[in-house]
């Protein structure tokens, strides 16, 4: 097994001092992407390793960098639900209404996989709630096509 893939392999399992160790000895690994062009901070967050996440950033990890099909992290906790990690990303700086390939946004994303509590986040911090995916759809277009009230009200309130 290479050094790369080794790297990936402890990002997934979540051991920050594997992780840690093998960016002492080779800080460059902090850029690299895994066949499906994700970042480590990508999918530290999509593994919920928030403590990861935080030793990724702290060595410089690029906040909004994009995986293959234009994803971020914050978008990818947005689809599993990683409340906290959201909080951490948006204050790291993370760009709340970043497109991905077929423009959806985080806040898409939250609507769209029922995570109200992101949804409520993303939206105090700025979320555009007029943007439009590639099908010409707000997240509010979402909420009520999905027949959920509770975050049609929430986008309403903030229109």
């Amino acid at each position: 097994m290479d050094q790369v893939e080794s790297f990936f392999n402890h990002i997934r399992s979540g051991d920050a001092k594997a992780v840690a160790q093998l960016l002492a000895s080779n800080p460059k690994l902090l850029e690299v992407k895994d066949q499906r062009g994700s970042t480590p901070l990508l999918l530290a967050t999509y593994y919920g390793h928030g403590d990861l996440a935080q030793l990724l950033l702290e060595k410089g990890a690029q906040v909004d960098a994009k995986d293959g099909s234009g994803n971020t992290a914050l978008m990818g906790v947005c689809f599993k639900g990683y409340v906290d990690i959201a909080k951490q990303l948006i204050n790291a700086g993370a760009n709340v209404n970043q497109k991905n390939a077929m423009g959806a946004t985080c806040l898409i994303y939250a609507v769209t996989f029922n995570r109200p509590e992101i949804a409520e986040l993303l939206v105090e911090h700025g979320a555009d709630i007029t943007v439009k995916d590639a099908r010409g759809n707000t997240a509010l277009d979402h909420a009520k096509e999905q027949g959920n009230q509770p975050l049609v009200n929430l986008l309403q309130k903030n229109t």
